[in-house]
């Protein structure tokens, strides 16, 4: 496991934990979620990655057939995107219609309902799928509020305000 102290808030960046697919991985993955995000100047987002990051961990914990699974934090202005990747590329997860009694299975509902943007991605190794990640991206509302598109359109999804950031990749710069 890597351990990084930052002494001044981050404007950008990418970080990884790699952990255990373990019982007490969803906790570990909060706390540095969290932390990360609070050395990044994005505190306002820790509520709702707490719980997001949360979700996705048990998943992976209870779901897919892995020993390890990563988290990933991208941290850029004003957003942040929060990714669990495992090597199960066969188990891959599915919003269900949880009854009013049940208690499971509402999980991926909540992260879709708090995050910005939320998804699925296949992990390749170049020729075939090695594993999933399961992502979500979280906005700060004033950002939502106050930045213009630079197309003048609303939400047009594609401009670096606009359109949702995959993990790993890095934002338009248009």
């Amino acid at each position: 496991m890597r351990t990084t102290v930052l002494n001044l808030p981050i404007r950008h960046g990418h970080y990884v934990l790699d952990a255990p697919a373990h019982a007490t991985t969803p906790r570990l993955a909060r706390q540095f979620v969290a932390e990360t995000l609070v050395a990044a100047g994005r505190d306002a987002l820790v509520p709702d990655a707490r719980v997001c990051v949360s979700d996705v961990v048990t998943n992976v914990v209870q779901h897919a057939r892995v020993d390890t699974l990563a988290v990933e934090v991208t941290v850029r202005p004003g957003r942040a995107v929060v990714a669990v990747r495992d090597g199960d590329p066969y188990r891959r997860p599915y919003r269900r219609h949880a009854a009013p009694g049940d208690e499971r299975g509402r999980g991926l509902q909540l992260v879709g309902a708090l995050s910005y943007a939320c998804g699925v991605s296949l992990v390749w190794d170049g020729l075939h799928v090695v594993g999933k990640r399961v992502w979500f991206e979280l906005r700060e509302r004033y950002v939502l509020a106050h930045l213009p598109c630079p197309r003048f359109t609303p939400s047009c999804r594609q401009c670096a305000v606009c359109a949702p950031v995959s993990p790993g990749q890095e934002p338009s710069t248009e």
